[in-house]
């Protein structure tokens, strides 16, 4: 879906005021480009709709960790939510707060629990018995006390592709609600660990409130039952997910959301975190891709590209849909279905399928919502260069990343002597 920032002029698709073309004859396809006005104004509309309701907003790293954006939120007084220690390094070196970041994942090594400890994060979200274990001792050892949250699993379906469902009792994340009390008091007892939360988060790309409401009802009922056993929690994070519009989802109203928790969470006395990833940067950003060849067949016609699945992966993993543009429209040739499709050797290299255009080799694409888990999950498959980040400030362009060189690509690794 094309935003407000993403328009077209004369014919021609731009980003704010600069044209497309014009950042492509610069800088190269494949490209990322990013609108500071489409992030901003995804940033501000958090702040505005949950002033009343959410105290603190916690982008979710994973959706996009270049260091610009991570510091365009941090100027905003956003907080983050990390994954790994070098989440937390980037955040770090983005100008972030540590003191508003809390710390997800189901794999937290003893080395990421001491760089945490030593930052001085607000909290970790523990997703297993012995996780709290090790960060308890790993506390210890440093003479730290680690504040902590407990990531529960609702066992509620978020209604959202498999891959990226996380609230369900097959999934790997959180701790089984049924086990939840038992740990709290577990962790209570532990001098070095200081419960201060509870973390839920049910998936991504949600587009229904019923989850979301359904999920914090139940973790209402158990810092309820937590406040009987003398566990009183200070915070409680209902984690992120919100969906956003790619073909024809019509996702949650802000508004709406911000109702449902004043609904749930009315008379609260405890601070409410959050942690949207998506919802903040996906529709801020395009991939610019230029067609190689255009191999018209009987079944199919194929677009190959120059980005590839190696650049945008969703496509290929989740079957997910993205929007495509192209960047300038022509004149005197016939529409056809195309397939578009990398230079990549799998047979699942793809970013979109059976779309009408009319093509030249030559034109540029762009290819839309690709803000977040675009560059964030790119690779080197093939020993491809990572493409380059752009950012747009009116009629302002500022390379945010350099595409990446191919003698980086091995200064790593080492021959063997002999």
């Amino acid at each position: 879906m094309m935003t407000n920032f993403f328009q077209e002029h004369s014919g021609t698709l731009h980003v704010e005021n600069v044209a497309l073309p014009d950042i492509a004859a610069q800088f190269g396809t494949p490209c990322y480009v990013y609108s500071r006005a489409a992030l901003t104004a995804a940033a501000r509309e958090f702040q505005t709709e949950l002033c009343d309701t959410v105290d603190l907003v916690c982008y979710a790293v994973k959706a996009n960790g270049n260091l610009a954006i991570l510091n365009l939120f941090a100027r905003m007084g956003f907080g983050f939510d990390i994954v790994s220690g070098g989440e937390l390094a980037r955040v770090l070196a983005a100008g972030g707060d540590a003191a508003k970041t809390v710390f997800s994942g189901v794999g937290k090594t003893v080395a990421e629990m001491e760089a945490a400890l030593s930052a001085g994060i607000l909290c970790f979200n523990v997703e297993s018995a012995s996780e709290l274990n090790v960060l308890a001792a790993t506390a210890a050892r440093l003479g730290k006390i680690a504040s902590v949250s407990l990531r529960v699993n609702p066992d509620v379906d978020a209604k959202t592709h498999p891959y990226i469902s996380t609230g369900l009792k097959e999934n790997k994340f959180g701790v089984p609600f049924d086990e939840a009390r038992s740990l709290y008091r577990q962790a209570a007892a532990m001098p070095s660990l200081r419960v201060t939360g509870i973390d839920m988060h049910i998936g991504s790309q949600i587009t229904e409130l019923s989850p979301y409401r359904e999920a914090a009802e139940k973790m209402l009922l158990l810092v309820r039952l937590l406040e009987v056993d003398g566990i009183t929690l200070e915070h409680i994070d209902i984690g992120g997910g919100l969906g956003v519009r790619y073909r024809d989802e019509q996702p949650i109203p802000l508004t709406a959301f911000a109702q449902m928790l004043r609904e749930v969470f009315a008379g609260r006395s405890k601070r409410l975190l959050m942690e949207p990833g998506r919802r903040l940067v996906a529709n801020a950003g395009v991939l610019l891709t230029r067609v190689l060849y255009l191999k018209p067949g009987d079944s199919k016609n194929f677009a190959i590209v120059d980005a590839a699945m190696t650049d945008l992966i969703r496509p290929t993993l989740y079957e997910a849909w993205h929007p495509v543009s192209v960047v300038t429209l022509r004149q005197g040739v016939a529409e056809k279905i195309w397939d578009i499709v990398g230079p990549v050797c799998e047979s699942g290299d793809f970013l979109a399928q059976a779309r009408k255009f009319a093509l030249r080799e030559g034109d540029l694409l762009a290819i839309g919502a690709a803000g977040a888990y675009g560059m964030a999950m790119s690779s080197n498959y093939n020993a491809r260069p990572r493409a380059c980040e752009v950012m747009v400030d009116g009629s302002e362009i500022a390379v945010i990343r350099a595409r990446e060189e191919i003698e980086k690509l091995w200064e790593a690794e080492r021959i063997l002597p002999k």
